[in-house]
């Protein structure tokens, strides 16, 4: 391995980041995924929740080395999702479009605010919400509605 791969190899993962579009709820979410799962369970393909996007991003590499996809509900990033493989798809007569594979774990989130936006979009290490620790005391395990509206409200 020469230096300049072994410094690419040490950088942080690169995440991602998308609007969870039609989830009104981290529970509505976590339904469809795991319908998702179902189906392509009983379509004899891999149980791992996938999708599906036009544009191959073009650091995969960075991706694949731990980066997680982060979801947007409602204006909210409230959960990640591990990225596993990232698999361009062509199919004569059809135009290419790329499946992201996830990991079937949802990962809660300090919640962070996040104006609208379209497709996904490349996401730093560095500007990631931390990981919301379930086995942390309250308040830092407060439920989401209420976490949330202490926020709007100025007051946590």
């Amino acid at each position: 391995m020469n230096s300049k791969s072994q410094l690419i190899y040490k950088r942080m993962p690169l995440h991602m980041i998308k609007l969870a579009a039609g989830a009104e709820s981290i529970e509505s979410f976590t339904n469809w995924q795991k319908q998702v799962i179902e189906q392509r369970s009983s379509a004899g393909l891999s149980a791992n929740p996938v999708h599906e996007t036009r544009m191959m991003p073009k650091r995969a590499k960075e991706i694949l080395n731990g980066g997680s996809m982060y979801w947007v509900i409602k204006h909210k990033i409230c959960l990640r999702q591990r990225i596993i493989e990232i698999e361009r798809v062509e199919i004569e007569g059809a135009p290419k479009f790329c499946l992201i594979h996830f990991d079937p774990e949802l990962v809660p989130v300090q919640v962070k605010r996040k104006r609208p936006f379209q497709g996904w979009r490349y996401y730093k290490a560095s500007d990631v919400p931390p990981d919301i620790d379930a086995s942390a005391p309250a308040p830092i395990n407060t439920p989401l509605h209420l976490e949330l509206a202490l926020k709007e409200a100025m007051v946590w």
